[in-house]
Parts: structure tokens; sequence; C-alpha cells
């Protein structure tokens, strides 16, 4: 089992940044890692994702050029660095895992998920 525990979130201004970290217990090894959002009503969309040993990395267009996603696998934790914040980026923000490599846009490749941590984005 894994577990998955988030943390960074708040509220900051349009234009502002925030760094989240989602930390990783359990047999948390050679897993792809992955950052999701979601809005109420909406579904749950990609943001970024990265591979086991951090050489690939995965952008959703509303996130490419402002947001950073990395890992420190020592630490077990991956990282989400956001810049330029606008209200648009409000959502609740959910760290994934899983051991598939390919496809890592796709919510069916994560068996794991974190609680989420709320971002609020004013204007």
């Amino acid at each position: 089992q894994v577990q998955l525990v988030e943390s960074g979130g708040g509220l900051v201004q349009a234009g502002g940044s925030l760094r989240l970290s989602c930390a990783a217990s359990g047999r948390a090894v050679s897993l792809s890692m992955g950052w999701f959002r979601q809005t109420p009503g909406k579904e749950r969309e990609f943001v970024a994702a990265i591979s086991w040993r951090g050489s690939d990395t995965y952008y959703a267009d509303s996130a490419k050029d402002r947001f950073t996603i990395s890992r420190d696998n020592a630490k077990k934790t991956v990282y989400l660095q956001m810049n330029s914040l606008k209200p648009e980026d409000t959502a609740v923000y959910y760290c994934a895992a899983g051991y598939d490599y390919q496809g890592l846009s796709s919510l069916g490749k994560y068996g794991y998920w974190g609680q989420g941590t709320q971002v609020t984005v004013s204007s």
C-alpha cells in the first residue's frame, strides 16, 4: 500500500506562487506521480506528471510555462511549483501515484490518491 499526503495549499493573490508537496509512505518505490485538480461540478483534470526517475515530465496546456513538477526520491516527495497563478487555477489539488509509465495524463493510470489540498487564487 502507498499513502499520499499533500500540503502547501492556501489562499494567494493572482500572480502569486505556491508550492505543493506530496509525501509518500509505504511501498512507495518505482512510482510515477501526478497532480490533478478538481472544482465543484467538474471532472478531475490532469495538471502535471513525472516519471519515477524524474527524467520525463508532462504538463496540461494550462500548466505549461507556469507550473513545474519535480521529485526527491530520497524524501519520497513530489512537488508542484505554481507560478503566475490565476483565479481559474482555484481548485482542490490531488496527488496521485501509479506503476504505469505511459499515458500519465489519465486518471486511470493511478491507483493511489491523496486527500487533496485546497488552492484558492483571488483576483
